[in-house]
C-alpha cells in the first residue's frame, strides 16, 4: 500500500510539472512572470539584472552549488506552485538546472534559452545595476 501511494505522489507531481523552452520576449516581461537571475554576484555587477529580475545564484564562480540554500532562497522569494523562469547568461546553467526543477520539483518552469546574452543583444533590454 506504501508504495502505491508513494507511486501515485511522484506520478501526481510529474504530471503537474512543466517545463518551457523559450527566448526572452517583450511579451513575457509584460506578463509580470518572475523571473530568476541564476548568474553569479561578479556576472550581475559586469552586465546588471533585468527590471523586477530575482537575483538567486545558482553555481559559484567554480561551478559549485548548494541546491539546499537555492531553493531556500527560491521558495521564499517566488510562488513556485505558479509559473516562473530562470535566466543566466547564454542558457546553459538553466538548462541543467530546469528539467530537474520542473521533472524532480513539479515546478512549472520556463527556461530563457540564450540568457542574458540574447536579452541584452537579441532584445537589447535595459539592465539595471547590482548595488549589493
Amino acid at each position: 500500500m506504501k508504495k502505491i501511494f508513494l507511486a501515485l505522489i511522484l506520478l501526481s507531481a510529474s504530471l503537474m510539472a512543466e517545463l518551457t523552452n523559450e527566448y526572452i520576449s517583450q511579451k513575457l516581461i509584460d506578463s509580470k512572470i518572475p523571473i530568476v537571475d541564476i548568474r553569479t554576484v561578479g556576472e550581475w555587477r559586469e552586465s546588471g539584472l533585468l527590471a523586477n529580475a530575482i537575483p538567486i545564484t545558482f553555481f559559484d564562480e567554480r561551478g559549485n552549488y548548494n541546491i539546499n540554500a537555492f531553493l531556500t532562497k527560491l521558495n521564499q522569494a517566488v510562488d513556485t506552485k505558479k509559473p516562473f523562469a530562470i535566466i543566466c547568461h547564454t542558457g546553459s546553467r538553466t538548462s541543467m538546472l530546469a528539467p530537474f526543477l520542473s521533472e524532480k520539483l513539479g515546478y512549472k518552469v520556463i527556461n530563457l534559452k540564450g540568457g542574458m546574452d540574447y536579452a541584452i543583444r537579441g532584445l537589447h533590454l535595459k539592465t539595471y545595476k547590482y548595488m549589493k
